[in-house]
């Protein structure tokens, strides 16, 4: 009996991924076509009653409420796959940080698209809701001004892409001091990072918008940061022992004449001596 051989076994893995990434865009649209499917059915079985909870109709009340259900289970579905989907179309061409701005993006729009949607389905009064949630927001965008700057200067960077990862660059802004030069070695959601030679710098997002961005003149190298130096031991006075004259290492002196401090005399008539 002939047993599984491992590159076919890895060949086999290997083309079972493959196809469950091309199926799965169809997956999330046809959760997303059910999604409608069932927010339709919803709102159509929904006005043969006067609203939850009564005591007629209470089969078209449990219907409407199930594809409601549905509906919330299918476009939650949908919406984590497409985002997922557009995070990797975009990450080759945007890179790993941008793509991953779009998605929660996408996520975050449609997870508040769904909720909506639900609770119309289920007679909430969305309108109340809706004002407390702008409230809210002022209030948030008020105490995360700075940070939210930051975010939205980084995906005005996105849509403008003035510069890319690998690049050469040079920032001139009052905010900056000056003029800051390096290579740009990311592009994050909130700072832009800068490998200068004093090493890696980062710069929030929305001084990078206000500054003025232009490439390095032509010829320019931006100097390898200094190798860091070896630990040097330092000695004091009190540690070092003094050793015996006329020794190396410390080993008692012998007499003159012997080499390894042996007892012992020169006598004449040795060595070749009458």
């Amino acid at each position: 009996m002939r047993g599984y051989d491992g590159p076919d076994m890895h060949d086999l893995s290997v083309q079972v991924a493959k196809v469950r990434a091309k199926t799965r865009p169809w997956k999330s649209i046809i959760a997303l076509a059910l999604a409608v499917t069932a927010a339709a059915a919803s709102g159509w079985t929904r006005g043969s009653f006067p609203h939850f909870f009564s005591s007629e109709h209470m089969a078209s009340q449990i219907i409407a409420a199930a594809t409601a259900v549905a509906f919330c289970v299918f476009a939650s579905a949908a919406t984590i796959g497409l985002s997922g989907k557009a995070r990797e179309m975009l990450e080759p061409v945007i890179g790993t940080s941008h793509s991953a701005v779009v998605r929660y993006a996408l996520v975050l729009i449609g997870a508040v698209t769904t909720l909506i949607i639900t609770l119309v389905l289920f007679d909430v009064p969305v309108g109340q809701l809706l004002l407390g949630g702008a409230l809210t927001s002022v209030f948030v965008g008020i105490a995360a001004q700075q940070a939210l700057s930051n975010v939205f200067a980084g995906l005005v960077l996105l849509l403008a892409r003035p510069f890319k990862v690998g690049d050469s660059i040079r920032l001139r802004a009052g905010a900056l001091s000056g003029e800051i030069g390096g290579t740009v070695s990311e592009i994050g959601i909130t700072y832009v990072r800068l490998a200068t030679v004093d090493g890696l710098v980062s710069v929030p997002n929305s001084q990078v918008l206000n500054a003025v961005v232009g490439p390095l003149p032509p010829g320019t190298r931006l100097p390898a940061p200094p190798a860091p130096q070896p630990a040097v031991a330092v000695i004091s006075p009190a540690q070092v022992s003094p050793s015996p004259v006329g020794t190396v290492d410390g080993a008692a002196a012998g007499p003159v004449g012997t080499t390894d401090g042996a007892a012992g005399a020169h006598r004449p008539g040795t060595g070749g001596e009458q």
